[in-house]
């Protein structure tokens, strides 16, 4: 059997595929459908300092090949994380990361100063990049400048292994990577979702009530596989693809473009069962390929 583990920074994954935040809640909701522990890692949903209502609805909607979404951050904040979902997930059998978002600096620092203390939560992922957001989130994301500064604040704050997630609505995101790595980011993962919008003819109204929101599915995946790629030439740390993974074959394909691990998003609303069949795919593909291990998939893409 082929060796899937990685490393993301401090981080040991026992496999490369972790699920992207906001698509699979906690965690714990779809325990009834999968083991979590067969899981290099759970992202769970954003978590901001104060509680968040979220966009109006209607929030979400359907796209040839994908979904756009505003749900916009809605939680109940990181103190209520830390007391109430903390305590029901530590000990899921895989890494349980915190995506952290924030409307200024000082909100993403005082986010992350809690889940500092929570034992059992090796890394967050801190989002730079929401397009749902009316401040902060994506303003973040687009400035090599801006996001600098935004995640070396939150290292000298933070210890564990951090992830931030970047925006692909800018011109050069290997830019942004390169800014945020001299930061003191221990790896990257992008991308989040592409600035979309959807409207109903007959109504001639948008189908989001923020007129624009994040699109996600299959239909971004070859956008994310050239960012991806781009990255990882750019950078030293271990970079995270996500956009459009529905299946083992397209998880082999972030790895070759360099990624060292995955996220799955939009495909669990489709599939739950989508992480687990993955990990097998891959499996199964080292296995064809007489590879003893995942890792020399990674950056492997033949040009």
């Amino acid at each position: 059997m082929a060796d899937l583990s990685v490393r993301i920074g401090d981080l040991s994954l026992k496999n490369p595929v972790m699920v992207a935040s906001g698509t699979f809640g906690y965690g714990v909701e779809y325990a009834d459908f999968i083991d979590l522990g067969r899981l290099g890692g759970i992202v769970v949903k954003g978590t901001t300092i104060a509680p968040r209502e979220g966009n109006p609805y209607p929030r979400m909607a359907e796209t040839p090949m994908g979904m756009l979404n505003a749900v916009g951050i809605q939680n109940k904040g990181a103190r209520h994380f830390a007391e109430k979902i903390y305590p029901v997930i530590k000990d899921i059998d895989t890494n349980m990361i915190v995506n952290v978002s924030g409307s200024d600096i000082e909100s993403y620092v005082a986010a992350a100063n809690v889940i500092n203390e929570l034992e059992k939560i090796p890394a967050i992922e801190l989002n730079i990049s929401c397009p749902n957001v009316r401040q902060g989130g994506m303003a973040f994301g687009v400035s090599p400048k801006a996001a600098a500064e935004v995640v070396e604040a939150v290292r000298k704050a933070y210890r564990k292994t951090l992830i931030v997630k970047l925006s692909p609505n800018v011109t050069d995101i290997a830019s942004i990577a390169k800014a945020v790595e001299y930061a003191g980011a221990d790896s990257v993962s992008l991308i989040n979702t592409l600035l979309g919008m959807a409207i109903d003819a007959e109504t001639r109204k948008p189908l989001l009530s923020t007129v624009t929101g994040g699109m996600s599915g299959p239909a971004v995946k070859p956008v994310a596989l050239r960012m991806v790629w781009q990255v990882a030439q750019a950078v030293k740390i271990p970079v995270i693809g996500m956009g459009g993974i529905t299946t083992a074959t397209d998880a082999v394909e972030f790895l070759l473009a360099g990624a060292t691990a995955v996220e799955i998003g939009t495909a669990n609303f489709v599939d739950p069962t989508t992480s687990v069949r993955v990990v097998d795919g891959i499996a199964d593909y080292l296995q064809r390929h007489n590879m003893k291990s995942v890792n020399e998939l990674i950056g492997g893409l033949v040009i």
